[in-house]
């Protein structure tokens, strides 16, 4: 086999791989379009994974320094309040939260 050829099976099968793995999840979540278990699932994943990455921060913060634990509480108020506020568009409200964090980290 010649090195030409070598590289085009190699593109082709990379090729195929990365398409199928793409395209599999939606053949997939075809059934479950309708199933009850996936709409509740959409409903508080994003929560329950905010939630943890939340615990996560708030202890290794806190658990670093005791000066971050006022910042850390008032970075989750404006966190969840933005939450709420700005229509549940996490990315806001993330964005927010960690901004009023360090700017309160970094002026104390």
């Amino acid at each position: 086999m010649s090195e030409t050829t070598y590289l085009l099976a190699v593109i082709v099968i990379g090729f195929g791989i990365t398409f199928a793995l793409r395209a599999v999840p939606f053949v997939i979540l075809q059934p479950l379009r309708d199933s009850p278990l996936v709409a509740q699932m959409s409903r508080w994943m994003p929560v329950e994974i905010l939630a943890i990455l939340a615990v996560s921060t708030l202890r290794s913060s806190i658990g670093a320094d005791l000066a971050h634990v006022l910042p850390a509480a008032v970075a989750t108020a404006v966190t969840v309040l933005v939450h709420l506020i700005g229509g549940r568009r996490t990315l806001l409200s993330v964005g927010a939260g960690t901004a009023t964090f360090v700017l309160l980290v970094n002026l104390a």
